[in-house]
């Protein structure tokens, strides 16, 4: 997995670019603090080469926590900038600080 950060200067925002490399599944969706945790807002797109590409502009200087959905499952970004405990699913979300 990777995550990509582009800073605007004209604007307090951060494109922040998700590459998931799950080439074996039906569906991966964003899903984070940013959309409320709405599983269908966000997904991502599936690329020729499998791997599943999207990009959401966020307000920098802040943190988010997030994960993917993948075809059901809930999975963590091993690169993203920490982990934190989240009480209601007794598991680590993905933390991204801009």
């Amino acid at each position: 997995m990777a995550i990509k950060k582009q800073f605007l200067k004209s604007k307090p925002i951060c494109k922040v670019t998700f590459v998931v490399p799950e080439k074996e599944a039906n569906a991966v969706s964003l899903v984070g603090d940013w959309n409320s945790w709405n599983t269908e807002v966000e997904p991502l797109k599936k690329l020729k080469n499998g791997t599943f590409k999207g990009t959401v502009d966020l307000k920098k200087d802040q943190s988010y926590e997030f994960r993917y959905l993948v075809d059901g499952q809930w999975k963590n970004d091993e690169q993203a900038d920490g982990f934190a405990w989240n009480e209601y699913a007794a598991d680590e979300n993905s933390v991204l600080k801009l």
